[in-house]
């Protein structure tokens, strides 16, 4: 295995986990952004117990994601260190969708983990301390229902970025291997021409 091969799957493999962990949050927040907006209520509250459950995890639990964050890091720093045109069109453009996945990931989610944690929904001394932001009509902070959904669409988002990057890879994937088969059929084709000239003389 070539090292763009490993450094590839150093890519790929943190994605797909990624995208395990956020297929798991599915059932939370589907109910949350797209159910019938009478029927959320008990999902609020089945969707800020879960959030909870989850900040209280062992620290393991969040060395192990920021382990595959930087592990999906070093694999686009290996593919782009010495970058041909392939890799500056797809690599490129996948660190950017891979960072924006981080920013979302920071801003909205950890984020947010603290804020539902420690309940300070409508609470403006309590949300100071914590950073929480400001709505942009009336300076009035986000309700619960808000933070949650938000919360839940984080998510939504972050998945949609993460296949960006497995369809940008696929992708480098795929013209890498149409580009080894047409240089193949070249060779080959010379090949059989030479073969030719040779039999004439």
């Amino acid at each position: 295995m070539s090292a763009n091969n490993f450094a590839q799957f150093m890519v790929v493999g943190p994605t797909c986990f990624f995208l395990g962990v956020l297929f798991s949050q599915l059932p939370y927040d589907y109910n949350v952004l797209w159910n019938v907006p009478e029927d959320r209520a008990p999902y609020f509250n089945i969707l800020e117990d879960h959030i909870k459950f989850l900040y209280a995890s062992p620290p393991l639990i969040s060395r192990v994601l920021n382990i595959a964050i930087g592990t999906g890091l070093l694999g686009f720093l290996i593919k782009l260190f010495k970058p041909n045109q392939a890799n500056m069109l797809f690599d490129g453009a996948s660190l950017v969708l891979y960072m924006a996945g981080i920013t979302v990931y920071l801003t909205n989610i950890v984020k947010g983990f603290r804020v539902v944690t420690a309940g300070i929904y409508g609470d403006p001394s309590k949300a100071a301390m914590e950073g929480a932001v400001l709505e942009d009509d009336g300076g009035d902070y986000i309700t619960r229902e808000d933070t949650l959904r938000v919360f839940a669409a984080s998510n939504t988002i972050l998945a949609l970025v993460l296949v960006g990057v497995l369809v940008l890879q696929a992708g480098q994937w795929y013209a890498k291997r149409a580009e080894e088969k047409e240089l193949a059929d070249f060779a080959k084709k010379a090949e059989e021409k030479k073969g030719a000239g040779k039999k004439k003389q």
